[in-house]
């Protein structure tokens, strides 16, 4: 089979078609969206593929193997490149397909379910804990998610100010965060954390918030709403927590865990709430 040269002049010719109207269940709207990622991803390639041509490859004319490892490469920026907002080619098919936009509850299920969880009670029992208040420049950049925030905190029945304090805590709400274990985003999350949480982009500040307020919700939940040991879970993990029985003896989580309800304390405080 020769290669494909591709050529567009209007990327949207070939989506202009209109179904016979019907009614999609929510799963059926994930298969929908998934299909149309998956189609964009391939066209991506394609075009990537008709642009390299062009310019001798990725890897130049003459580059032993150059040919196989460039077909994977484009493979896989075009799945990369899909899976964030991409070339609109996805969501026009889907709206097409269903006449509505893209929507959080098709394209991240696990992130905000159906109906909101009830507000957990939280035992926090801190009297040894002092206040700490957070900078000016973390809290002014902390303010650009409030809406967010507020959000998280009805769906997953988290205390808002917990979430603020663990933003702080993690990032000091730099959005674009990355530690040196390779946690990112306002809230810290891993790569395996954020695929159980079904996160796409983990810099982007609604999914990495409703992830780690979902998340928070499910650790509060574990042990019973005690705080303390629900922050550390969150920062070593719940298998340390369940073995120790209680805040392992890490210095960095006692740390991390009096810095959190340090903050959650000035939050508290009727004359600094944010």
């Amino acid at each position: 089979m020769s290669d494909l040269a591709l050529k567009i002049t209007n990327e949207q010719k070939h989506i202009q078609f209109t179904p016979d109207a019907k009614t999609y269940s929510v799963s059926e709207k994930q298969k929908l969206a998934e299909v149309s990622k998956q189609f964009e991803g391939m066209l991506t390639s394609m075009m990537l593929k008709s642009m390299n041509q062009t310019t001798g490859g990725m890897f130049g004319e003459n580059n032993f193997g150059g040919d196989f490892f460039e077909t994977i490469f484009q493979s896989e920026i075009a799945n990369q490149i899909s899976k964030g907002t991409g070339l609109g080619v996805a969501e026009q098919i889907y709206k097409r397909l269903t006449g509505e936009n893209f929507s959080t509850e098709v394209l991240n299920p696990k992130l905000e379910p159906l109906t909101k969880q009830p507000k957990i009670e939280v035992n926090k029992n801190t009297q040894e804990i002092l206040s700490v208040k957070p900078s000016n420049q973390s809290l002014n950049r902390l303010s650009k998610f409030e809406d967010i925030i507020n959000h998280a905190s009805d769906t997953y029945g988290v205390d808002k100010n917990i979430i603020k304090s663990v933003i702080l805590a993690e990032s000091s709400a730099k959005e674009n965060a990355v530690s040196s274990a390779n946690a990112k985003g306002l809230m810290q999350i891993i790569d395996s954390t954020a695929d159980y949480l079904g996160i796409n982009n983990v810099f982007d500040p609604k999914e990495n918030i409703m992830g780690g307020a979902k998340y928070l919700s499910e650790l509060l939940r574990k042990y019973n709403g005690n705080l303390k040991f629900a922050l550390a879970g969150y920062n070593a993990g719940p298998g340390n927590v369940d073995k120790y029985n209680g805040i392992p003896p890490f210095t960095e989580t006692q740390t991390y865990v009096k810095r959190v309800i340090g903050y959650l304390k000035n939050f508290e405080e009727p004359t600094n709430v944010l």
